[in-house]
């Protein structure tokens, strides 16, 4: 197996690539939390230990942030695996415009925002080349935009198309549909700070406000494969409630929480949230229902939305309190969901920690992350479940349908949770 430049991969790429993952204490760190040590006895041997038992250890490791980087450019490049890697590596911004992987294709040049072009890899070695010489992802970030672009044959496919663009392409022999439901979970986070939270803080006041919601209105935004999860583990993964377990609108029972929080007469607070349009669900949209449905229990909901990055920023600070975002879960494990539980990636960015949360919960939560019997784990994931429906300090919404449009032309297309589209599949008939 060859990297881009043509030198070939061994075991120490490995030790180095998830070494500088872990210790670059970025956002996906967190998925090497359990690996103790990394080693490499010779060229094609790799030794994991792990400091306690992990049941998603494998789901974890086929994520993209445990991709095997040539160890010896990257250092040329300023990078490093060292313990102090998050405040001496420098290697980013070449990476922003450089590969050092060994997959099919490689970075040919970024412009955040406008478009990414990926290149052929000429020192691919691991069976057939890929179709095209280039592919270029091009951000288009209105839905209308994607639309008009593919029917008038400048782009191939559109990954963002909305659920009610879908009729306007039958007919149309040049373009194909696809629609199903997607892993993306659609939620609200409510701080657990009261300083930053005010009211959303109370316990009462999240479990009003998941009676308060109209949760088949919601689905209706999304279209075609829309679901609602009945807490926050969507549907489709072990141990998940079916949907009919969840909560149903109930606006008496919202009301009275309010009340016996101290709230009778309903309070205002602002929702903040990313405005932008993503799998073709608009958040600008989806918060305006939120506003309705909440203002017919007398919370008056002001909105505030935001650029992405700015948002983004705040959010993983734990500065919003109350939000409207969006998980894409990183591995394809239930575990992945332990992450809204308290000290959790999202529990955290609620302010939900070990220190204001039950007992209860926090006795799940440890028991859930090594338990490695399959039923023992789904029947506590069930009670994590219950719990959150009571307790927890998020709403979800629903799971969005996702929706492609492609030129008939187009071949290879495969739709993955995962990474949606595998680029290197993808070819043109004739």
């Amino acid at each position: 197996m060859a990297f881009s430049n043509g030198s070939t991969l061994t075991a120490s790429d490995v030790v180095f690539s998830f070494n500088r993952m872990k210790n670059l204490k970025d956002n996906p760190a967190f998925l090497a939390d359990t690996i103790a040590s990394v080693e490499a006895p010779d060229d094609l041997t790799v030794v994991l230990t792990l400091a306690q038992p992990d049941p998603a250890i494998l789901a974890k490791l086929v994520y993209d942030a445990f991709s095997i980087t040539d160890a010896e450019e990257v250092m040329a490049q300023g990078g490093t695996d060292a313990a102090d890697a998050a405040e001496t590596d420098t290697a980013e911004p070449w990476f922003n415009d450089n590969s050092a992987g060994t997959g099919p294709y490689m970075v040919g040049s970024y412009e955040p925002t406008v478009q990414t072009i990926l290149v052929r890899n000429p020192n691919y070695n691991m069976g057939e080349p890929p179709y095209f010489d280039r592919i270029i992802l091009r951000n288009l970030p209105e839905a209308a935009q994607q639309k008009l672009a593919l029917e008038a044959g400048d782009i191939h496919i559109a990954m963002d198309v909305s659920a009610d663009q879908l009729p306007s392409f039958e007919g149309n022999p040049d373009i194909v549909t696809f629609s199903t439901q997607s892993d993306t979970l659609i939620f609200l986070l409510m701080n657990q700070n009261p300083d930053i939270g005010g009211p959303m803080s109370d316990k009462l006041v999240q479990k009003a406000v998941r009676y308060a919601l109209d949760y088949e209105g919601l689905r209706t935004l999304s279209g075609v494969g829309t679901n609602t999860p009945a807490a926050m583990v969507p549907l489709g993964f072990g141990g998940a409630l079916d949907s009919s377990e969840g909560i149903a609108r109930d606006l008496e029972v919202a009301r009275q929480l309010l009340a016996d929080a101290g709230y009778p007469d309903g309070f205002t607070v602002d929702l903040r949230y990313p405005d932008f349009t993503y799998i073709g669900t608009e958040f600008g949209v989806v918060a305006q229902k939120v506003q309705a449905d909440l203002a017919e229990v007398g919370i008056t909901v002001n909105l505030v939305p935001e650029e992405l990055q700015t948002s983004l920023d705040a959010y993983r600070a734990g500065q919003h309190g109350f939000g409207l975002w969006l998980w894409n879960p990183d591995y394809y494990d239930t575990l992945d969901y332990v992450e809204f539980l308290p000290a959790g990636v999202v529990g955290n960015r609620a302010n939900w920690t070990d220190d204001n949360a039950d007992a209860e919960i926090l006795a799940l939560r440890d028991q859930v992350k090594v338990e490695t019997d399959p039923d023992a784990r789904n029947e506590l994931f069930r009670e994590i479940q219950l719990y959150e429906m009571e307790s927890g300090p998020f709403a979800p919404l629903f799971q969005p349908g996702v929706h492609f449009a492609y030129r008939a032309n187009l071949t290879g297309f495969n739709y993955n949770g995962q990474w949606r589209v595998d680029l290197t599949l993808l070819g043109l008939a004739g």
